[in-house]
């Protein structure tokens, strides 16, 4: 099912919680709202569920005006942050419940929950009550619950949060799993830049109520629309070096030295701008040239056949990969070349970005 937010807006009171927001979401896709907290995303997951009333705008599921739809008559499955699991209930009578509600006869109910038992590999545990069950294991019965009315449309609503990392690494691959068998249209909420990036087809980035991004998860990385966008995703964060552009040459803040930059040859704003960097992107040369930076290594981290150094160049310090051939050591001076891909110019003022796309190695 396809899903489309029109100019969908929430306020409370004289604070917009999301703000004129348009997205059409493809049917049978595992999309995630991303970004930081606060920014909206759990309010729209709310509207698009029927939890909470639109301000203005509409909300289509397909070619259905679901705007003003009670929650029940939505089609929707529900995952909540803390699983909300029945205490008093087994893991086969949770995950009947919402067909016990809808009146679906006995037999019928009880083969389907255990079908979705199956599928979330829980079909060992019908028994159990959820105090007898693992944070993963309940997440699994919360998603078999939500999944075994066959709903048009999951919702997530970050729902690793409780679990440790290493569980967290295993419920989000089998989060996609199982997405990819049902094919059902998921939308899940997440701060969690990596969650978002390993797992999506497409991601939908926020920022104080306002998309600023929807796109593949790669993308995203390579091809940030704004500032924003490129210093969210990333670790290490990107690099960004403030400075002076003009005529296609960059001048660092702190130092005198301009640097040529050729990809930037055709862009003609010139002004105070941030050239941002990602860590991977520079490549070491023997020695200056008008293409170069010229940095000082603070200190050098051996990380096997990369080594992170971090360097200064003008006023600025960054971190930066190296290869470990060339066996730099702290205190010494490095010759920094930019690669074409994981560089981006932005206005320092407003974080647009020029230069167009990124181009690939």
């Amino acid at each position: 099912m396809r899903v489309r937010l029109d100019n969908l807006t929430k306020s409370f009171g004289d604070f917009t919680a999301v703000d004129h927001f348009n997205v059409e979401l493809e049917d049978g896709e595992l999309i995630s709202l991303l970004g930081p907290s606060g920014c909206g995303k759990s309010t729209i997951l709310n509207m698009l569920a029927g939890i909470l009333p639109v301000t203005d705008g509409k909300i289509w599921f397909d070619d259905d005006d679901v705007t003003n739809l009670p929650p029940e008559q939505r089609g929707i499955g529900l995952v909540f942050q803390n699983y909300a699991l029945y205490p008093h209930m087994s893991v086969l009578k949770n995950i009947c419940f919402p067909l016990e509600i809808q009146k679906v006869p006995k037999q019928e109910r009880i083969a389907r929950a255990v079908e979705m038992a199956k599928l979330v590999h829980v079909e060992t545990m019908l028994d159990r009550k959820p105090k007898q069950l693992s944070g993963g294991q309940q997440q699994r019965v919360a998603i078999a619950r939500a999944l075994v009315k066959n709903p048009r449309l999951l919702l997530l609503d970050e729902p690793l949060s409780n679990l440790d990392a290493r569980l967290r690494l295993e419920m989000r691959e089998e989060i996609r799993r199982i997405q990819q068998e049902t094919k059902v249209t998921t939308i899940f909420v997440t701060h969690d830049q990596e969650e978002a990036m390993s797992i999506s087809d497409h991601i939908v980035l926020m920022k104080a109520g306002v998309k600023q991004q929807y796109d593949q998860p790669q993308r995203l990385y390579d091809q940030p629309a704004n500032q924003f966008v490129a210093d969210f995703l990333g670790n290490p964060p990107i690099n960004n070096i403030p400075g002076v552009f003009e005529h296609g040459c960059f001048t660092p803040d702190g130092t005198d030295e301009v640097m040529k930059l050729s990809r930037f040859a055709d862009v003609s704003f010139s002004g105070r701008a941030h050239l941002a960097i990602r860590a991977e992107s520079v490549a070491p040369k023997e020695s200056d040239t008008e293409e170069t930076m010229t940095c000082h290594l603070d200190s050098v981290y051996k990380l096997g056949k990369d080594e992170m150094a971090l360097v200064t160049c003008g006023a600025t310090q960054f971190r930066v990969y190296l290869s470990s051939d060339f066996g730099y050591e702290a205190g010494q001076t490095a010759y920094l070349s930019l690669k074409n891909r994981g560089v981006f110019l932005f206005d320092e003022e407003t974080g647009e970005r020029y230069g167009g796309e990124a181009v690939k190695e």
